[in-house]
């Protein structure tokens, strides 16, 4: 039977093209299956085949475990037992059993336990022949269509493209020949699954890779991508040769190259976009075919105010908000869209709040205080701390009213930190009584303006979240604990 094992598994590996040991393997789990029937199914065997001789041995186990723990004492003992002394939690005791003869293993469970181990191993052999060459683009047939989603014959491979990865009002059929990007790959029980997707703003970029030599050799850079799958798409370019034109190169001869990739993404107009370094220029190409009046940049914030002429609103926002969304996707920024008018209403509401705030916390008059705005200073933290230099470059004032005026913020930024601390230490007594609480959340919700039990219990789960970076459920625990008292 030795000399069986060894044709069987020789066979096997090389039909199956798997290693050996995957057979073995296999072979040892089967036969311990098969000899479970003798025994209870809830018992503890292992088999141990010798590769080189085919011989095999078998071996009844049983893990040693507390007395607590104890809960199949067919493949368990507890500790304290005759036959447990000397030995530890989880150590393991195996006596001889008989083998069962090998020719007695036709059970058709122990044939599908070689046979999945099998179809596992050449799933996985495949998929690791698949992953070495790197594809993320790929391209195959539809075998089937189950609920909505795509069942993809990508080589030997099958790859799902869910029915929410689709273009929409994508009319996909069996037979149909697909291109699509590798998301993913999940494993389940029944091995690893590819999971595609044709709305990820990847997917563009590699099309584009496809259809434009220069971005393989190197030549051109595709920086970032933003999609509304199946309407409209925007895409940023960088030349790394000066003599390269990176929006002409990737339009192609007569649109030959873009209308390449809008076929294949079902009509889904493309906009090529030339990338910046300079987030506000990147912005201002970003939102082509409109044109940008002037950009206000707010680092702090992330975002910037986007100037456009009246008769531009429209094309800058796009339909539905779409062409302003693609841009903000696309640069990172968040893109706050506005005409000259109410740029112009906006900047007098923050000169007037700058203006009465200097006026009140330095106790100046108008003149100086329109003075420090028009030198570009809005913020007290501005003038205590910025370097003395720069405003020594300020003609209007002396050195001594620019020493008074630096004192007399550093002071009023000083008396607004004790105040804060005195208010935060007052008004986090009454949060800490609250169960869930601790010393650290209550002066940081205090120091947001959360005081009372109250005011925790006037918050929305996300608005807790996002003020404190705690996770959903112990937001929401809080919150219910606070609002504890609306129900009693």
């Amino acid at each position: 039977m030795s000399r069986e094992i060894l044709l069987l598994v020789d066979a096997l590996a090389h039909e199956k093209n798997v290693g050996e040991n995957v057979i073995f393997t296999a072979l040892e789990l089967a036969l311990a299956s098969a000899t479970k029937k003798r025994y209870q199914d809830d018992a503890d065997i292992r088999v141990q085949i010798d590769r080189a001789t085919g011989d095999y041995q078998s071996f009844r186990c049983w893990t040693v475990v507390s007395e607590e723990a104890l809960e199949n004492p067919a493949a368990q003992i507890k500790l304290g037992d005759e036959r447990a002394q000397g030995l530890i939690e989880g150590d393991t005791i195996e006596e001889p059993l008989e083998s069962i003869a090998f020719g007695r293993i036709g059970a058709q469970a122990a044939k599908q336990v070689i046979l999945q181990k099998v179809r596992e191993a050449e799933r996985e052999q495949i998929l690791s022949e698949f992953l070495a060459r790197s594809e993320h683009l790929v391209s195959g047939v539809i075998k089937r269509m189950e609920k909505g989603n795509a069942i993809i014959e990508v080589g030997r491979i099958e790859a799902l493209l869910p029915r929410e990865q689709m273009i929409p009002k994508e009319n996909l059929r069996s037979g149909d020949r697909v291109r699509a990007y590798l998301s993913r790959i999940e494993r389940n029980v029944r091995g690893p699954q590819l999971i595609l997707s044709r709305i990820s703003p990847e997917f563009i970029a590699k099309l584009f890779e496809l259809e434009v030599p220069e971005i393989e050799e190197g030549l051109l850079e595709i920086k970032a991508a933003a999609r509304d799958p199946g309407s409209r798409a925007k895409i940023a370019v960088k030349s790394n040769d000066q003599r390269l034109d990176p929006v002409g190169t990737c339009v192609g001869m007569r649109g030959s190259r873009v209308q390449a990739v809008t076929a294949e993404l079902a009509g889904e107009r493309v906009d090529i976009v030339l990338w910046s370094m300079d987030p506000a220029q990147f912005v201002i190409n970003a939102m082509a075919p409109a044109e940008v009046t002037r950009i206000s940049i707010d680092e702090d914030a992330h975002s910037m105010d986007v100037v456009v002429a009246e008769d531009q609103l429209a094309l800058a926002i796009g339909r539905g908000g779409q062409n302003v969304r693609l841009a903000s996707q696309l640069t990172g920024w968040e893109l706050n869209l506005m005409t000259e008018e109410e740029a112009e209403q906006k900047g007098e509401e923050e000169y007037g709040k700058a203006r009465q705030l200097f006026m009140d916390r330095l106790d100046v008059d108008e003149e100086v205080a329109d003075i420090l705005i028009q030198e570009g200073f809005s913020t007290l933290e501005e003038i205590a701390y910025v370097p003395l230099n720069e405003m020594h470059d300020i003609e209007a004032l002396d050195e001594d009213t620019i020493n008074e005026l630096r004192s007399r913020a550093r002071n009023a930024l000083l008396t607004e930190a004790i105040a804060r601390e005195e208010k935060v230490g007052e008004s986090s007594e009454d949060l800490l009584a609250m169960q869930g609480m601790d010393t650290e959340l209550a002066h940081l919700l205090a120091s947001k303006g959360v005081v009372k039990v109250e005011d925790l219990a006037d918050l929305a789960v996300d608005e807790l979240v996002e003020m404190t970076g705690m996770d959903d459920e112990r937001a929401k625990q809080l919150i219910m604990t606070a609002r504890a008292p609306w129900f009693a």
